[in-house]
């Protein structure tokens, strides 16, 4: 399924207290909705009710291998009722919610089984379980999941409803006999935040931001009134942001959803608080590492907590150097997603698997060496107008050679791709960095870049105020 450029601008809209109380409404609501779910299909286990039901119960984190491979067949029955069945299915649909807790647990048991499969290879201690998993290599597959939701999105054709809304025309004459139903729109729209979380898990960032094109990022949007499908989208596209190094945007979606939550106070505690809590702690983190690559401006709600919770070791991984890298690979690991592998691991050859968070995060540290030096050549290169390349290779002691090839690379580091307007993947190519330099031969022509010093001036500032 192909996804279509959204052409309307997209425009994160301005906290407002009157839509946070809206929201908040939404979410007291779907607190209720969870509450009272137990019970709600009592029917017989054969009825197609039971099913729903148990595609919105999560499983239980210790289930053995017979209750996932159940469980999967479970949403392989559900969907394929839903799916191919002659016309429509005339069920009502219990709730908006509903829909997003299905295909939330639906991808939440995908991305834990993996990681099972995964760590049962690494391991290699229990045959029994390793005979079942090399048997049965497409049970919870990678293409069997994204088959799933492309099918959705394509049968409610809801990609084409937005589209059309986005252009000021009525949605519903492009949902066709499908779309039209609330059933199969919700589960179309909720499965386009879905392909957003598995394309992150997978690592294909770009893809996972693309598939964004037809929805619009405001507190107006359907995503936002569910409490979980907010975060989880302000995460994984920011996340994506930062893993394509593009860090002003990655910041700006961790500064939305922070300083939302900042301001919304009438959550209550209930089986999502959990889950928020610890969503906003990795949120913190990883604008902590986009903030220690670009200095930039903070709303001064997300600046305070973010001191509060690192202090000296933003400042430290600000300094660079070698002492930085561990609270830099400390702290990815902490708020990175759970990647997972696109296809099964070889249990015949244990050695040969990688662990797909081990992958990312040496993909990770690569940027992070890359950027080691950048503060303390940016402090020697500070002092002059123009020097001699061997010269500040003897201050760091390195050949003229690798000092070349590290400013070549870092200058290109230094121009990233901004949102502006448009879609998510779309901007413009702006330098990022408070100073600029070309190299001539051996000489070093060094100039200040006005915004970027700007900036820094400010986050110093406010450094400062809050010591």
């Amino acid at each position: 399924m192909s996804f279509q450029d959204g052409g309307a601008q997209r425009r994160l809209e301005v906290d407002s207290d009157v839509e946070e109380e809206a929201l908040a409404n939404d979410y007291q609501e779907q607190v209720q909705y969870n509450e009272d779910e137990e019970g709600d299909f009592g029917m017989s286990p054969q009825d197609i009710q039971a099913q729903l039901q148990a595609a919105v119960t999560p499983l239980d984190r210790d289930a053995n291998l017979e209750a996932k491979f159940a469980s999967y067949d479970n949403y392989c029955s559900l969907f394929h009722y839903i799916l191919n069945s002659e016309g429509p299915v005339d069920l009502e649909l219990p709730s908006y919610y509903w829909a997003w807790d299905v295909i939330d647990e639906f991808i939440y048991q995908f991305n834990s089984f993996c990681s099972f499969r995964q760590r049962a290879a690494l391991k290699n201690d229990n045959e029994e379980e390793i005979t079942i998993l090399r048997e049965n290599p497409n049970t919870w597959g990678c293409y069997n999941v994204l088959n799933v939701l492309y099918s959705l999105i394509q049968k409610s054709q809801i990609t084409e409803q937005l589209a059309a809304m986005k252009r000021g025309e009525n949605g519903d004459a492009f949902a066709g006999e499908y779309g039209n139903r609330p059933l199969y729109k919700m589960l179309g729209y909720f499965s386009i935040v879905g392909l957003l979380r598995v394309h992150c898990l997978l690592g294909d960032f770009s893809l996972a931001v693309k598939t964004l094109d037809d929805i619009e990022l405001n507190k107006k949007a359907m995503f936002a009134r569910v409490m979980a499908a907010h975060f989880d989208t302000y995460y994984y596209v920011g996340f994506s942001y930062m893993m394509m190094r593009r860090y002003a945007d990655a910041i700006r979606m961790f500064s939305h959803i922070l300083v939302y939550v900042s301001r919304t106070k009438n959550f209550q505690k209930n089986a999502q608080y959990d889950t928020i809590t610890k969503k906003t702690d990795q949120m913190y983190a990883l604008i902590a590492i986009c903030v220690a690559f670009q200095p930039t401006r903070l709303d001064d709600t997300i600046h305070s907590a973010l001191r509060e919770k690192y202090g000296e070791d933003l400042n430290r991984m600000q300094r660079g150097g070698p002492d930085s890298l561990s609270l830099f690979e400390n702290l990815f690991k902490t708020a990175c997603p759970r990647f997972i592998a696109p296809t099964p691991p070889d249990f015949d050859n244990p050695s040969v698997n990688v662990d797909p968070i081990d992958h990312h995060l040496r993909i990770f540290m690569d940027e992070v060496r890359n950027n080691m030096w950048s503060p303390t050549v940016k402090s020697y290169l500070k002092l002059y107008t123009t020097m001699d390349l061997k010269k500040l290779a003897g201050f760091l002691d390195v050949s003229p050679e690798q000092l070349r090839n590290w400013l070549l690379v870092n200058k290109q580091r230094s121009r990233q791709v901004r949102w502006s307007e448009g879609n998510l993947l779309e901007g413009d190519v702006v330098n990022s960095s408070d100073l600029d330099y070309a190299m001539q031969g051996d000489l070093i022509h060094i100039s200040e870049a006005k915004v970027g010093r700007r900036l820094v001036d400010w986050y110093l500032r406010n450094l400062a105020r809050t010591y």
